[in-house]
């Protein structure tokens, strides 16, 4: 064996260089005749993991169990069940996951009595997976076994394990403070140092999904910067960085800095492409966001259509597409069978889109119930990002019930509160409501002013759709908006027709198809009928 290759494996994972930790446990292994001792190949397995070579790091650490079998060594073979638990349940091999872990759960059976804490973290993929499948009783009472067992052996890890999982368990059953709090506490157990690197980047993935789901921006904000600096501290780091800067993004859209959220997003996908398997959903959901509100929707559709290729639903973003693309009914599809059954975290994330895609449908009464049901998730914990968004569902729903002053009213709350959280995207939408509600009053000054406003908001983000709503509002064309019988037209020399075979199909002289290509041309800052086909294509017009 390379003695000085295992050296320098083993300090390189202890300072979490994981590249060079990889590289030289790997020639130490191949150099020595009876491969690596089990403790070297879990460090082999977690470098390698960590590198986005996911086959290879699942291969490494099924040697390693096998060798604490051989050696009888019950803790080392019970650790390394769970961690390969984990890892295929990350993966999504459910079933090869659940074999793992009842090998897992069998060897810790064997362990009473004895000095191997160690093991008990395989406990933690059985009640995580009780979580997950929706048996949130058997997972608190397994999430309590394993606090109760920290507590008595003092092992702190174990103790963030089910501080993590406790938290989560209460957010998802809607005791949402109570459970925010316990992963405060995981949090805090991850910055002293008391959690492996593979656990704290599950960590921070749960838990930024769950801030998110709270619509605790203030959480959602510190907890995705402690993320992105743990991450920058590895830069030899590839699974789960691509996560951090997907949530990056995510806050940067938020807080109108979208030019940066591009970047970031960017860095999300590249990310993905050098490996990180835990990026797939979460990056191309970001990418799809930023395109959808940017207007070009046949990008953003692509990235939503990868993203649910994860196994996960990409909503509500996916279903505001459709709406945007004048398909309100399939939105209402999407997000109703998405809310079907789904437990009140995903509920209170999925209202808010619901209520804006039943109103574009027409169905009064649907949005008034989606609205009601999100008033009455705000109860537990109303933190100021809930209060902005129900109340901008509530001034909606009054205004579709021709109630202008209440909407005015509730509008204007809704406005402070978003200028607060410093969300200028969704305050200027929420300006644009109130232009309606003021114009629906009678005071049309007022409601231009509004406009205005959200306009120069729009433009500065680039949101063509937002801002084309406005200048609609307004009673202007912009130079970008073409009109319905351009858009035919525009649909017709994407499909390779000649200004002849567009007549016929419209109907139309040669020289008015001329006429209206011409001010396509002029509108859009084209100059030929294949930029014509592409741009066509981008926005989601063929």
């Amino acid at each position: 064996m390379d003695a000085t290759a295992l050296e320098a494996g083993r300090a390189a994972a202890a300072q979490r260089r994981w590249r060079e930790a990889r590289d030289r446990l790997e020639e130490a292994r191949a150099t020595s005749p009876g491969g690596l001792e089990p403790h070297d190949l879990e460090l082999l397995a977690t470098a390698a993991l960590l590198r986005g070579r996911t086959a290879e790091a699942v291969d490494v650490m099924t040697s390693a169990y096998d060798l604490h079998l051989r050696g009888a060594d019950t803790v080392g073979a019970a650790r390394t069940a769970g961690w390969l638990a984990l890892e295929l349940l990350e993966i999504g091999d459910l079933p090869l996951s659940g074999n793992w872990m009842a090998r897992g759960l069998r060897l810790v059976a064997r362990l009473e009595g004895e000095d191997a804490v160690g093991g008990r973290v395989a406990l933690v993929p059985a009640a995580l997976t009780g979580l997950f499948v929706g048996d949130f009783d058997e997972a608190m009472r397994k999430f309590d076994e394993i606090s109760a067992i920290a507590a008595r052996t003092g092992d702190r890890e174990l103790a963030a394990h089910a501080a993590f999982g406790r938290g989560k368990c209460l957010t998802t059953i809607g005791r949402t403070a109570e459970g925010l709090a316990s992963l405060d506490r995981a949090l805090a157990a991850v910055q002293d140092g008391d959690v492996s690197a593979l656990w704290t980047c599950v960590f921070f993935r749960v838990m930024l999904d769950v801030a998110h789901e709270s619509f605790d921006l203030r959480r959602a904000e510190r907890w995705t910067e402690v993320f992105e600096q743990w991450c920058a501290g590895q830069p030899e780091l590839v699974a789960y960085a691509g996560q951090s800067a997907a949530y990056r993004a995510q806050m940067l859209l938020v807080r109108g800095k979208w030019e940066a959220a591009a970047v970031a997003a960017g860095v999300a996908e590249e990310r993905l492409r050098a490996g990180d398997f835990t990026a797939g959903y979460v990056a191309n959901y970001q990418l799809a966001e930023q395109r959808r509100l940017r207007g070009e929707y046949r990008a953003a559709g692509e990235h939503y259509r990868r993203a649910a290729a994860t196994g996960w639903d990409p909503q509500p973003g996916w279903a505001l597409l459709r709406a945007a693309q004048e398909d309100a009914a399939g939105g209402q599809t999407m997000l109703r069978h998405a809310l079907a059954g789904a437990d009140e975290g995903t509920r209170r994330r999925l209202l808010p889109a619901l209520v804006d895609v039943e109103l574009a449908a027409g169905d009064v009464d649907a949005a008034r119930r989606a609205s009601h049901d999100l008033q009455t998730l705000r109860g537990d914990f109303p933190t100021p990002l809930l209060t902005a968004v129900a109340a901008t569902a509530a001034a909606r729903i009054r205004l579709a019930d021709a109630d202008a002053t209440g909407a005015l009213e509730v509008a204007s709350t809704a406005l402070s509160t978003w200028s607060s959280l410093d969300a200028p995207y969704e305050a200027a939408r929420c300006r644009t409501l109130r232009g309606l509600t003021l114009r629906a009053t009678g005071d049309e000054s007022g409601a231009i002013a509004e406009f205005e406003a959200a306009g120069r908001v729009f433009a500065d983000l680039g949101a063509r759709p937002a801002l084309a709503e406005v200048d609609r509002l307004m009673g202007r064309r912009t130079a970008g908006e073409l009109t319905p019988r351009e858009i035919e037209v525009l649909r017709l020399v994407s499909t390779g027709l000649t200004n002849r075979g567009i007549a016929g199909r419209l109907t139309l002289s040669e020289k008015t198809v001329a006429r209206h290509l011409s001010n396509i041309f002029a509108k859009l800052g084209l100059s030929s009928r294949s930029a014509a086909t592409a741009y066509a294509y981008e926005h989601g017009l063929i």
